[in-house]
């Protein structure tokens, strides 16, 4: 933990190797900035997927509390001042699974034995080795304001008679061209209900005819479990939200945001779920509320389709824009198996929704690159303030466009992969990048450090005579 001043300093730092971690991965601090969630990966076999968050006081560095997080690149979040989301996994199959969020009190107290500490939010089921990670938290009160994006309604108008451009944002001109978008760009849907009328008897029908000799299914046995699990769970999901555009301004309703996908195990779709107030506290039944037989799992009340593997979001300071890092599929690309997802772009393209009306932003924006294929891909973290969007790359240089007219302002070098940035959330001209080559690096505006070094002004030495003159 470091002091956000002149000079940058160390405050404080905890050894999380007595606990089994392995590292830290990722922290964030809650709202008034009285306790700080960091999330780390447990020690264990290259395969190990379990990971922990531990709450620290601000006010003192002390260890309030410890919570299980699977997988560890669920990350965490924080859902308001005092509790905190985290991730369990349940397997079902090879390849179908089931993720539980769970809402934890930071504080853990055992003062009353009436008093819940834990409360499991949703249950999700995933196909196809899918798993939700990346969580986060849009607070809807927050984004009701003028569009942040100066052409937005223009563009809005023109995407209904053209094409979706792309904009290559490294480079260092000021003027960007566009260029033909090559890969399709993401789709946003509402989530169907099937209602699941047919889905128990079509499940029985087809367990039968397979038993009985009647069928005998032309698919492997990755196939047949994807087609069970897609059978049983339109009979067991409870309904999704009505209309996640009908939330009220004012509300207290906020969005729980993911990486999850449908057809392969890397992140290719956006999940939003929406947490009502009710739900944003632990006291009531640790399990949540109660649930019909037909109500096992929870639905998704939105999802936005990315068509490539997503390696980054960030939300904007007012919560309204979600930025996406992807890299894209290619063009009607199959996905036979789900073990071997499509190869991916070395372009990264960052793109931008808008929670309040569930659209993207229609101008794609073309950024860094990467190099890494699918089983090695990792996460860039990116971050939104005001005017500016930062993201690392794996060219070895961090990289800050301005929101509004889509420039690259600057590429700041490192000796390896940036994996991470953060703009102090109090001065957008400050912006914080961390690298493999073991550094943090603080960088300031030329405006920022053209105050911060101006001289006060010296005493006239006319003045300076006539005193002592007059001491004299």
């Amino acid at each position: 933990i470091w002091s956000n001043e002149l000079d940058i300093s160390l405050q404080h730092s905890s050894n999380m190797r007595p606990y089994n971690w392995s590292y830290t991965q990722f922290s964030q601090f809650n709202s008034d900035d009285s306790l700080l969630l960091v999330s780390g990966v447990f020690v264990g076999p290259h395969n190990s997927s379990s990971g922990e968050i531990a709450v620290i006081s601000m006010e003192n560095f002390t260890l309030l509390s410890r919570v299980r997080n699977k997988p560890y690149d669920v990350f965490g979040c924080w859902l308001n001042e005092t509790n905190l989301i985290s991730g369990n996994l349940h397997r079902i199959g090879r390849i179908t699974s089931c993720s539980v969020l769970w809402l934890n009190n930071a504080f853990q107290g055992i003062e009353s034995e009436n008093v819940n500490v834990v409360k499991r939010l949703f249950k999700i089921q995933n196909l196809n080795a899918s798993t939700i990670r990346t969580v986060m938290v849009a607070d809807c009160s927050r984004y009701d304001s003028p569009d942040l994006l100066l052409d937005y309604e223009e563009q809005l108008a023109a995407s209904s008679t053209s094409t979706c451009p792309v904009f290559d944002l490294g480079s260092d001109s000021e003027e960007e061209e566009a260029k033909p978008k090559q890969t399709p760009e993401p789709v946003v849907q509402e989530l169907p209900d099937d209602g699941g009328v047919t889905a128990e008897d079509g499940l029985q029908q087809f367990f039968d005819d397979i038993m009985e000799g009647r069928v005998r299914p032309a698919m492997t046995e990755t196939e047949l479990e994807t087609k069970v699990a897609e059978l049983f769970v339109r009979n067991r999901t409870k309904p999704p939200e009505l209309n996640l555009l009908s939330t009220d301004s004012n509300s207290k309703t906020k969005y729980l945001i993911f990486t999850t996908g449908c057809l392969t195990y890397s992140p290719h779709q956006i999940g939003i779920k929406r947490i009502l107030p009710h739900q944003m506290t632990t006291a009531g039944p640790v399990l949540g509320e109660e649930r019909r037989s037909d109500e096992f799992f929870d639905s998704l009340d939105h999802v936005i389709d990315i068509h490539g593997h997503i390696i980054g979001m960030g939300l904007s300071p007012d919560h309204r824009y979600l930025y996406v890092n992807s890299r894209a599929w290619p063009r009607d690309c199959v996905i036979s198996d789900p073990m071997q997802p499509p190869p991916i772009a070395e372009e990264i393209d960052l793109h931008v929704f808008d929670l309040k009306t569930m659209k993207e932003v229609k101008r794609a924006l073309r950024a860094h690159r990467a190099y890494t294929p699918n089983e090695e891909c990792f996460f860039i973290f990116l971050d939104v303030s005001r005017d500016f969007v930062a993201s690392g790359a794996e060219d070895r240089h961090g990289y800050i466009w301005d929101r509004h007219y889509n420039i690259c302002l600057a590429k700041l070098q490192h000796d390896n992969v940036v994996n991470s940035v953060a703009f102090s959330p109090v001065e957008q001209e400050l912006l914080l990048t961390a690298s493999d080559d073991t550094t943090i690096k603080v960088w300031r505006s030329p405006r920022a450090v053209r105050i911060q070094q101006a001289r006060k002004p010296r005493p006239r030495k006319l003045l300076f005579s006539w005193l002592m003159n007059q001491k004299s």
